[in-house]
């Protein structure tokens, strides 16, 4: 469950980071999150649609994290090449969030406000903090088989 926890946060410090210089609060951001859950009025709510953001947030992050654990377990190649499974596997988590779950989801769609800056700091956010980082501490501290 830790490792969860170190790779949501270390993803969710990226985004803040990133967005802070885009003039974007941490508020925003995780009403944006929530937003996916239950629409623009989110962003009306305040800490409610916050907490909920949050707590979508590192549910994702334990699902991503889940998924990980449990195909380490069957493929080993997963952990004996955790670096470069990492970074596939962030790969993997990116195209599914932004091209299948994102659209089925009630997030507020503005295709032109993806600027080229947000997609490379999204990829590297799901390569280094989600994938490299789950890939890396399942391989240290995963019970051996």
């Amino acid at each position: 469950m830790w490792i969860g926890l170190v790779a949501g946060t270390l993803d969710i410090t990226e985004n803040i980071i990133f967005n802070h210089f885009r003039g974007v609060t941490m508020k925003m951001i995780f009403q944006y999150i929530a937003s996916g859950l239950i629409g623009t009025k989110s962003f009306s709510l305040g800490g409610e649609s916050v907490a909920l953001g949050v707590a979508i947030h590192y549910a994702i992050a334990m699902t991503w994290t889940v998924v990980f654990y449990f195909l380490s377990r069957k493929l080993l190649i997963l952990t004996r090449r955790a670096a470069i499974s990492g970074i596939v596997y962030g790969g993997v988590v990116y195209v599914i969030m932004n091209f299948v779950v994102l659209p089925l989801t009630a997030v507020p769609h503005a295709p032109r406000a993806m600027t080229m800056a947000s997609r490379v700091s999204g990829v590297l956010a799901l390569l280094f903090c989600i994938g490299l980082t789950i890939s890396l501490l399942t391989r240290e501290y995963a019970p051996p088989e």
